[in-house]
């Protein structure tokens, strides 16, 4: 939520009101852009979608 809140400046009730779905698209669009704007033949950036919970107790 916060990644798309960061990137489009949208509220947080704006984001919570689109659909998960909808919400998971605008992270992989978002990533695809970052992606555009700074290749990196070195050190591929993952998307956010690519990450993984940090799961430590």
């Amino acid at each position: 939520m916060s990644f798309i809140s960061y990137y489009f400046h949208w509220s947080e009730d704006e984001v919570m009101r689109l659909p998960h779905a909808e919400r998971r698209r605008w992270c992989s669009e978002i990533s695809e852009i970052n992606k555009s704007l700074n290749p990196s033949k070195k050190n591929k950036e993952k998307s956010i979608l690519d990450m993984k919970p940090d799961r430590r107790g």
